[in-house]
């Protein structure tokens, strides 16, 4: 009779195992058809995601090389006009990198949150600041004053942080 009752459970285990499975797979299945949506833009929610992913690693690249000069004895000037370029034209417009469904609801891979969509007028409003402030930064390091640089470069890494405090999850 010990023998039936171990029997009896195993198939039980084994159905609730394919169900939780299937269950995964509607689940995944459910994200990947989120993921190829494709938004007004033409491009599909993946694509809008991997975009504006592109771009904000070019963007936290920029400040890798600005920050990295800027801790020298001897910064160069160059590479951090260079940079400096690169952070207003790469934040060029950043508010519709976000458009609905490019949350993590999505299931594409985003540290984006869902505030981002729940407060879209403080969102863009930050987004804006950022982006002045970076146009800032292009201008002070094209003049080659390593000082003001250094000065508009936290400028504009705070009001990166501002956003990132409250839109993006947590490294």
């Amino acid at each position: 009779m010990r023998r039936c009752k171990s029997l009896m459970i195993f198939p039980t285990l084994a159905s609730l195992a394919l169900l939780s499975a299937c269950g995964q797979n509607a689940e995944s299945d459910a994200d990947s058809r989120l993921a190829n949506v494709e938004l007004p833009g033409g491009m599909t929610v993946k694509e809008q995601i991997e975009a504006r992913q592109a771009h904000l690693k070019e963007i936290g690249k920029a400040f890798k090389t600005i920050s990295d000069q800027l801790k020298t004895d001897s910064p160069d000037l160059p590479q951090i006009q260079a940079a400096a370029a690169l952070v207003p034209k790469e934040a060029q417009g950043m508010a519709d990198w976000f458009p609905e469904g490019t949350g993590p609801e999505s299931g594409v891979k985003t540290d984006a949150l869902p505030v981002i969509w729940e407060d879209t007028s403080d969102f863009n409003a930050k987004v804006v600041a950022m982006q002045d402030a970076a146009a800032q930064l292009n201008t002070v390091a094209q003049g080659g004053d390593v000082a003001a640089i250094a000065a508009a470069f936290q400028a504009t890494g705070g009001k990166c942080k501002d956003c990132h405090d409250k839109y993006r999850k947590d490294d």
